[in-house]
């Protein structure tokens, strides 16, 4: 069965920098765009990134584009978001998902398969 793992949450004053890692297994990896995506206590479920199959093209929302990248190592069933300068506001529960399509997605729907998610806090 498809799994997602997500690690690297963890608590962080403002201005500092975590690596979230998703490791992935039971999919064919490289057929498979990734997204990252966010929840905060009370809010709805927030798109953060995509990558597509290949690792050659990704999408951040603005609030983080020059904040965050996303990368993948396809040899390693791996897709990771480095976040810098994080914030409070960046304060959530980060979540991994797989598409079952190679193109990059910024919708919810458009993945099938999600990981148990990351605490990530980040103190003022």
């Amino acid at each position: 069965q498809v799994q997602l793992v997500e690690s690297g949450g963890g608590s962080v004053p403002a201005g500092g920098s975590l690596r979230l890692s998703c490791v992935a297994s039971g999919l064919t990896f490289v057929d498979n765009a990734m997204g990252w995506f966010r929840q905060a206590p009370g809010k709805a479920r927030e798109f953060v990134g995509t990558i597509n199959a290949d690792g050659g093209i990704t999408f951040l929302i603005n609030r983080v584009n020059d904040r965050y990248t996303m990368s993948r190592d396809n040899a390693k069933n791996t897709v990771y978001l480095q976040m810098t300068s994080l914030k409070p506001e960046d304060t959530a529960v980060y979540y991994c998902a797989a598409s079952p399509k190679p193109g990059i997605s910024r919708y919810f729907n458009d993945y099938n398969y999600w990981g148990q998610g990351t605490q990530v806090t980040v103190s003022s």
